[in-house]
């Protein structure tokens, strides 16, 4: 029996007890999910509500007598063991062995898809993360976005979300007219304009516009300029594209800037949000009021020289997103962008939208590496690509998805590689090998899993991993609703705290001449249960699951 079966469970005794008039409320009173939690003492049982604290003034009684008519509906269920009423109200539910474990084949036989629910099925969602300028490579600024995007739109669609993961490119302004130039100026041997992009790659990009267009050199500085942009450009992105594959990475769309420039949509949205009357022109320049909306200021969209300003870029790339049929636009920004919050929000709130429900900005705090160095190949920081060479990709990624977004994080390299319990990533993927080590080695015992009874998983670290297996889903479906992977990681870890306990205390394969029976059979599937959990909870992490260590 699941967590999300007992709350089920519970959820039809309080509508029965409604029914037949031994609770008085509304059936509209009744909440839509009864919350159940592990005791903190496991003597008081396997799990535990306090429904009867929340619902029972309501009923006009007092919490002990609400409990009491529900203990008596819930006794009555197959695979509830016992329920006792505790304290004002709680009710504290033990479940038999065999309920319990009939979970360990339910999540074989699931397989990749345990833990997958549909709480957010009908979102269509659109998270845009990452979004680095194509001017140079990306670096530790962008690891952590990358990381936590991309766990958070696979958290989100194991949900039941349709999600777009977006890269918006900043291919148009000034910046990159100083990326040009400064290839420009690599290419003729000179260093690059004050202001300009330094480091090696600048040069390589050089090199590489060269062999694209081996007459580059020869052109006048007007007629090179476009050329080299445009070359150094498609260069610069194959290698920020390349460098997201390696950490496991992939985006459904890149966005490019310049392409809402060329096709019009600056000015379409500059006419539509005047349509909807909160655009204003003013001392030669057009505004949005998005001081009606909670900003600060009003912003400028088109100055007074007639030049568009990013902040219309970003009007137009929203209403861009809302045609395209997003409901929801989920924005990944780091920790400098706390004044993009409102303006954005007012932006959703001028389009006609609810800046509380159609629009999400979440911000990211900075992330450091001890003894980290600067990038030889770009001069002035630290590369993604050196991190992910240095440290490894699950090490990285792991690392970077086992706390919230909002809190500064300085990461121990020395901590990374250590083959030891004291390492987060190692203590988990460790209990996944030794889980397929043993699957292995019970094989090669004559164990299979050609029987299950699932009574027969009755020791206390049984039960124990169990439960946390069982809970993985309501994990997953919180970590989405919150946009916070690390509630997955930090779940990865019980499960394995979990794990290894169990190993010790119980023995899959008999030992010596004794002969396999059901217990050996029932605790191969709880092992090969419990790797399925860990394998698919590091999936949704972007972390892979050795077989073997």
């Amino acid at each position: 029996m699941t967590p999300e079966e007992l709350s089920l469970a519970i959820s039809a005794c309080l509508k029965d007890a409604v029914a037949t008039g031994d609770i008085a409320l509304s059936t509209s009173a009744l909440p839509d999910e009864v919350r159940v939690e592990r005791p903190k003492n496991r003597d008081h049982g396997d799990w535990a509500t306090n429904i009867a604290l929340q619902l029972a003034k309501q009923a006009g009684t007092n919490p002990r007598e609400f409990a009491t008519v529900l203990s008596t509906r819930l006794k009555a269920i197959d695979g509830v063991a016992g329920v006792e009423i505790a304290g004002p109200g709680f009710l504290n539910i033990t479940v038999d062995a065999a309920a319990a474990g009939a979970l360990a084949r339910m999540i074989v036989e699931a397989g990749t898809q345990y833990g997958t629910n549909s709480a957010l099925a009908g979102h269509t969602v659109n998270m845009e993360f990452v979004s680095a300028n194509p001017t140079g490579p990306l670096h530790i600024g962008h690891t952590r976005w990358a990381a936590l995007g991309d766990s958070i739109a696979r958290v989100l669609r194991a949900s039941g979300a349709d999600v777009t993961a977006e890269y918006y490119i900043n291919d148009a302004g000034s910046q990159m007219n100083v990326f040009a130039n400064s290839v420009y100026s690599r290419l003729h041997g000179r260093p690059v304009p004050e202001g300009g992009y330094p480091g090696q790659y600048i040069a390589d990009l050089g090199h590489e516009v060269l062999t694209e267009h081996p007459d580059i050199r020869e052109l006048t500085e007007v007629a090179a300029l476009p050329v080299i942009r445009s070359a150094a450009y498609k260069a610069q992105m194959k290698d920020i594209k390349a460098t997201l594959a390696d950490f496991g990475v992939e985006f459904d769309v890149f966005f490019s800037e310049q392409e809402l420039h060329d096709a019009g949509a600056i000015e379409s949205a500059v006419a539509r949000l005047r349509e909807q009357g909160h655009v204003f022109d003013d001392g030669g320049a057009v505004w949005l009021r998005t001081t009606d909306f909670g900003d600060d200021k009003d912003r400028v969209m088109i100055r007074a020289n007639g030049e568009p300003t990013y902040f219309a870029a970003d009007a137009a790339y929203y209403l861009s997103k809302k045609d395209r049929g997003f409901t929801e636009k989920i924005y990944l920004l780091g920790a400098d962008h706390h004044g993009y919050i409102n303006r954005l929000k007012a932006i959703a709130a001028c389009a006609g939208d609810d800046p509380e429900k159609n629009i999400e900005v979440l911000i990211g705090q900075l992330v450091s590496v001890n003894g980290a160095k600067l990038s030889k190949r770009a001069g002035n920081i630290i590369e993604l690509k050196d991190l992910i060479d240095w440290l490894g990709k699950d090490a990285v990624r792991y690392s970077l998805a086992r706390f919230p977004a909002d809190s500064p994080l300085t990461l121990d390299p020395e901590l990374l590689k250590k083959h030891s319990n004291e390492n987060p990533v190692f203590y988990v993927q460790y209990a996944h090998a030794r889980s397929r080590g043993a699957a292995r080695n019970a094989v090669a015992a004559g164990v299979d899993r050609s029987a299950f009874d699932a009574s027969q998983l009755d020791h206390a670290t049984e039960n124990e991993l169990l439960s946390h297996l069982g809970s993985y889903p309501s994990i997953v479906a919180k970590a989405a609703e919150l946009r916070e992977p690390h509630r997955v990681a930090r779940h990865l870890e019980v499960i394995a705290g979990a794990y290894h306990r169990w190993y010790d205390a119980c023995r899959i394969a008999p030992m010596g001449d004794e002969e396999v029976t059901d217990v050996n059979r029932t605790r191969l599937w709880l092992n090969d249960a419990t790797s399925q959990v860990l394998a698919n909870g590091l999936d949704l992490l972007g972390v892979s699951a050795p077989e073997r260590m």
